[in-house]
């Protein structure tokens, strides 16, 4: 039996996606989010930190908001990076931490909203991905 046929009954690989290198050190520098995303407008990273800025201010709907647009961001990276709508979106891989983080913050701001099916939808996509996100993001 060939290692092909065993990696394909095993299911997908997992996703990584590209580190951004640029964002991680203006990020480290002090530069804020906001003036960061019209320069990256395509971060999952950036778009995830706005939400959960918004989110901590008591701005519900601007999270909703930010966490929308960094889940299609995110959503756009990973089908580029070989993502076919299934398969391990690992937490531990860094740059799959924005999507992850923007993911889990439109679960939570949908759920604040009063969205029926939205949020049992993220968080079984967030588990999906990866079981260990979720508490991951909720210790940091």
């Amino acid at each position: 039996m060939s290692d092909e046929f065993r990696k394909n009954l095993m299911g997908p690989e997992p996703t990584l996606l590209p580190a951004e290198t640029e964002v991680y050190e203006q990020l480290e520098a002090g530069q804020e989010a906001l003036d960061l995303v019209e320069k990256h407008p395509t971060s999952s990273l950036l778009w995830a930190v706005l939400a959960e800025e918004a989110w901590a201010e008591g701005r519900t709907i601007d999270s909703y908001a930010y966490s929308r647009v960094g889940y299609h961001r995110g959503l756009d990276s990973l089908r580029r990076n070989g993502w076919r709508g299934v398969g391990p979106i690992p937490w531990e891989h860094e740059p799959n931490r924005g999507f992850l983080r923007a993911l889990y913050s439109l679960g939570r701001a949908s759920a604040a909203i009063g969205e029926a099916d939205e949020p049992e939808r993220i968080e079984k996509f967030l588990n999906d991905s990866d079981p260990a996100a979720k508490a991951a993001i909720e210790a940091k």
